[in-house]
């Protein structure tokens, strides 16, 4: 049995560490200063900052200090992420095994992160038309979509909550899903910080 439980932890961990090297190779390198100033800026408004600004400033010099491509990338960094998580969970969910549990939580995550992928792309999609005429409206239905995303993610990170839920696959789906979350989280903020300004800062 610890023989099964270890080759199921060397596995999960093969999986995660190809999905980080994935998306690390995606990130662009970053140039101007003032660009990344302007993402630290913006960042220090949400509720995981450093977080926020290491999966930004990456992209500073595509986003030069435009708030609309900020939000933009944030989104895209956000769905991205999920995207993987979801990935992960599937390939998880399919090892011999795992505990009724934690198969029966894996099962309603994969589930809930698909309807929070959903609603993300919902959101880009629908910030790729926005113009001065409609950004109230736009607006309001990004930040909708956004706030449903991150519903999801917690209802999938409460499945795993508790002290009778142990096990790597566990341990490893969660702190994806929390990351995704924090990740969405931070992506709200800024919605919500564009949002304010009405159009102004609209190219």
């Amino acid at each position: 049995m610890e023989a099964s439980s270890s080759h199921h932890g060397l596995a999960i961990l093969f999986i995660v560490l190809t999905s980080q090297i994935a998306l690390t190779l995606a990130y662009p390198p970053f140039l101007n200063d003032r660009n990344v100033e302007y993402i630290k800026s913006s960042c220090s408004t949400t509720t995981y900052p450093k977080l926020c600004y290491r999966s930004l400033s990456v992209y500073a010099s595509s986003i030069n200090t435009s708030p609309k491509l900020l939000v933009h990338t944030a989104l895209n960094v956000t769905l991205r992420a999920s995207k993987a998580t979801s990935r992960l969970m599937v390939k998880i969910s399919r090892f011999h095994g795992l505990e009724p549990r934690v198969a029966a939580a894996m099962a309603d995550c994969i589930e809930v992160i698909g309807d929070s992928v959903d609603e993300l792309q919902q959101s880009l999609g629908e910030l790729g038309h926005i113009s001065r005429s409609n950004i109230s409206l736009t607006m309001s239905d990004v930040q909708t979509w956004v706030s449903a995303a991150l519903t999801d993610e917690d209802t999938c990170m409460d499945g795993f909550a508790g002290n009778n839920m142990n096990g790597y696959a566990k341990t490893m789906a969660r702190k994806r899903i929390i990351k995704v979350a924090h990740l969405t989280s931070n992506a709200l903020a800024l919605i919500n910080n564009y949002a304010s300004t009405q159009g102004y800062y609209l190219p």
